[in-house]
């Protein structure tokens, strides 16, 4: 099964896809969307689109994880990645791909097995469980977390 797993943001949106062939886990590509800092927000949201849209025609997954809003103390900062996640939903939604959202410490916890996890230390456990020669780019990384997430517990909910 590959799973699409998504790190919405306004800034920079990562993307992660695995596959996941019984116990395995797989890294099949993983990237980092980073419309420019002058961009309006309508030009992001399209970009994001695009690119996401791209990626899931190229790569097929059967499923997209996705990591669900947290509350942060900047209201407009949630606001923006509220509207990336529904552009994200949407792509998938237009493609008929099942959706499943968790929460960052779900996500945490599946990859490092504790939830306050740093970021860096995300970093590291999604580099080893994929095995992969480097470490991926942060957002990136985060994507393919909630993409070993799906695969170790496949919620049975969709969006």
């Amino acid at each position: 099964m590959r799973i699409l797993g998504i790190d919405p943001g306004s800034k920079n949106t990562g993307y992660g896809i695995i596959a996941k062939e019984g116990n395995y886990l797989k890294q099949i590509v993983y990237g980092e969307i980073k419309p420019g800092r002058r961009v309006v927000l309508s030009g992001v949201l399209i970009e994001i689109y695009q690119r996401l849209s791209e990626v899931m025609e190229r790569e097929k997954p059967q499923a997209i994880a996705l990591e669900n809003i947290f509350y942060g103390k900047n209201v407009r900062s949630l606001i923006k990645q509220a509207q990336v996640r529904g552009v994200a939903i949407f792509s998938g939604a237009a493609m008929n791909i099942p959706i499943f959202e968790y929460t960052p410490l779900e996500i945490k916890k599946a990859v490092v097995g504790y939830g306050r996890a740093e970021k860096r230390q995300v970093q590291a456990m999604v580099k080893a469980i994929l095995k992969l020669p480097a470490l991926p780019p942060a957002d990136a990384a985060d994507a393919l977390a909630v993409a070993i997430c799906h695969a170790n517990f496949m919620k049975g909910t969709t969006i």
